[in-house]
């Protein structure tokens, strides 16, 4: 196979023509931090050459034509801030990162719709749409430094999926590079989508495997009026019961969470398993409905709270960094889905330090220090009983090594197959990073 080295000066003389001597940084000149967080995706013992920052669309696309030309396996990442996320990437040679493709290109206010390149930071972004009392209504892990094309590719929603469903309902087209370097559209106002695919949900969720993003179309939303939030805490029937009749209920919140009795013990929320329920509306409804879902708990014994303004910033803020902060070396942290019905019971047996399970889809986090494949494999099995499943996102190599970190059961692994064959022919975008070695 030939690949780029940087003691090859013709393939490193190639590069610099397409993005300039400050478009490349060769892994002895990378700084620490970006080291660690490749070392952690790839496979050990892996060697990239380099850091490929193109600054515009057609940078990227003849980066990666070059790339194809060589056979060179390819690391696409943003800011990797969830690059360790999913399988141990191998054979690659070198990172192509869309941090410098961050520019916004349209936002029509009146049609609540924004579109930028997928490097901007949703941080960013979110900056920019609040200016006009906008957001776009996603949560992702690390939204600091997370950017667009990486909470796609990574299917990355958070909380708000209560209210206003996943990623891949809120995107309206995207623009990315094929692995042969042609730039490809879906959505928006194309008529057709290449292939015949549904290319949006394609790439929601395949983790750079099929090609890479580089300007996305979202819908947006105005900013609610007002916010608050109610955190019931107690014993796990009536909190099982509260939740059931929460969901069942004319009550709108946007996100509805149950928290383990570790994670409520950490945040400072009281005793036993939490439910956190956010309401945004206006003002007088978020006050109203706020109040019947205290009542409800009251009736069922549960402790009740209403936080709003400053400490209910505080708390949507502390609640992700706890489950997602990945400082620690032993960290694993999971992304598990099981039936809605069976959520309040698992976050009481699941024999894990923290979890917070999404209550209306049963989407939800793991997080362990020094657990082992088994640990792991045992729950799993729990989750599966439950009608769900467990998927290891954070792990420690030889953690990742030594199980399926994805655990899929399911009938469509030669359909993903033939998927990854028509985009990515010569396997040269995060090969085994997905489902089944994909």
């Amino acid at each position: 196979m030939k690949s780029f080295s940087t003691e090859n000066y013709v393939s490193t003389q190639e590069l610099e023509s397409i993005v300039g001597t400050a478009g490349i940084c060769r892994w002895q000149d990378t700084e620490p931090f970006w080291q660690e967080r490749v070392e952690k995706a790839v496979a050990p013992g892996t060697k990239i050459d380099c850091t490929v920052y193109p600054h515009t669309q057609e940078e990227l696309a003849a980066v990666i034509a070059w790339a194809e030309q060589n056979r060179c396996v390819v690391l696409p990442c943003g800011s990797g801030s969830k690059l360790d996320w999913g399988g141990l990437v191998k054979g690659v040679k070198i990172a192509v990162s869309t941090t410098r493709l961050n520019r916004l290109v349209e936002h029509a206010v009146g049609d609540l719709t924004v579109t930028a390149e997928a490097g901007m930071k949703f941080a960013d972004l979110q900056e920019i749409l609040g200016k006009v009392g906008q957001f776009l209504p996603i949560d992702p892990a690390y939204p600091q430094q997370a950017t667009l094309g990486g909470i796609i590719a990574t299917a990355d929603a958070g909380s708000l999926r209560h209210r206003y469903r996943g990623v891949r309902d809120l995107l309206l087209g995207m623009t990315f590079v094929r692995s042969d370097g042609k730039i490809a559209k879906a959505g928006g106002r194309v008529v057709k989508n290449v292939a015949g695919y549904d290319l949006m949900k394609l790439f929601t969720g395949a983790y750079g495997t099929l090609g890479i993003i580089s300007q996305v179309t979202f819908r947006v939303y105005p900013l609610p009026e007002s916010s608050g939030t109610v955190i019931l805490t107690g014993e796990t029937n009536a909190l099982a019961e509260a939740t059931q009749i929460l969901l069942s209920s004319a009550l709108t919140p946007t996100a509805v969470d149950l928290l383990s009795p570790q994670l409520v013990e950490k945040l400072s929320l009281g005793k036993g398993s939490g439910l956190v329920v956010r309401f945004q509306s206006i003002a007088e409804s978020v006050k109203q409905q706020s109040a019947r879902l205290r009542s409800v708990g009251e009736k069922l014994g549960l402790q009740g709270t209403t936080c709003c303004e400053n400490d209910e910033l505080q708390l949507w803020q502390r609640l992700p960094e706890t489950m997602w902060n990945s400082g620690t070396k032993s960290a694993i942290i999971c992304k598990i889905g099981i039936r809605p019905s069976e959520a309040v019971t698992a976050i009481n047996e699941l024999p894990v330090q923290d979890a917070l399970i999404h209550a209306g889809s049963g989407l939800g986090v793991l997080r362990f220090e020094n657990a082992t494949a088994q640990t792991l494999l045992q729950v799993r099995r729990g989750c599966e009983a439950k009608g769900g499943f467990l998927t290891v996102l954070v792990a420690p190599a030889d953690i990742k090594q030594e199980l399926d970190i994805w655990g899929y059961t399911g009938s469509a692994i030669d359909l993903m197959r033939r998927i990854k064959q028509e985009f990515d022919p010569e396997n040269l975008l995060s090969p085994h990073r997905f489902i089944s070695g994909i």
